[in-house]
């Protein structure tokens, strides 16, 4: 082992996306492997890698983590990202919770019958700028700070850059009425190992093809 934490899930972004954002804003290098069969799949299972039958998984630090929340919430408080006390805690995590519901719309997305799309195009629009990103604008320009809790990057930040681009890849001007969000978006994307990530050729994924689409459906058939 080289000691880098090791990722096992599809070459796609789905519900491993969120780690890859949290471990590259870390400054954390990782190995992926990736799952393409049904056989590679049921053999995790079956060697008891997955405690509850679901990817994503996470060695680290000698552990086999599953579910996304409890791997995230590991990164975040080993690499300091997770608040200063109690009360910090809680408001990274109802705003990550927020951020959450937000991104499982999109995570569904590539999977909506072709009737439903431009209906759930919507829905993801209507919900981006009247409920989720109305609240970040406010709690950015109520605090006059750089970054949602404390004045320092947390996995608040993270999750909240993620969702920003991820909808701006579907509705490009999602942020015109949002000045503290742009502003935002601007300095979290300079960050050096965001910057980083954002390059071409870094472990971040493309958004979810048709080729993708079909993977997911093929590992995971019952």
């Amino acid at each position: 082992m080289s000691g880098k934490p090791r990722l096992t899930y599809l070459n796609g972004r789905g519900r491993m996306e969120s780690i890859r954002w949290l471990l590259a804003a870390a400054g954390v290098e990782f190995e992926e492997v990736y799952l393409e069969t049904k056989e590679q799949y049921d053999k995790l299972i079956k060697d008891g890698f997955l405690l509850f039958q679901q990817v994503p998984l996470v060695e680290i630090d000698g552990m086999k983590m599953v579910q996304t929340r409890a791997i995230m919430s590991y990164i975040a408080g080993k690499h300091n990202l997770y608040g200063k006390d109690l009360k910090e805690r809680a408001l990274i995590d109802m705003y990550v919770e927020g951020i959450s519901d937000l991104m499982q719309m999109i995570l569904m997305f590539p999977f909506s019958p072709p009737d439903a799309k431009e209906k759930n195009l919507e829905s993801i629009k209507e919900r981006a700028t009247n409920r989720y990103f109305p609240v970040f604008e406010k709690v950015l320009k109520q605090h006059g700070q750089d970054f949602l809790v404390g004045n320092k990057f947390s996995w608040a930040d993270v999750q909240l850059i993620e969702a920003i681009l991820a909808v701006e890849e579907k509705v490009p001007a999602v942020l015109s009425g949002f000045p503290q969000l742009q502003a935002f978006k601007t300095k979290m994307s300079n960050m050096p190992t965001i910057k980083k990530f954002l390059q071409p050729g870094s472990p971040r994924k493309p958004p979810p093809d048709a080729h993708y689409v079909e993977t997911v459906l093929n590992v995971f058939k019952k």
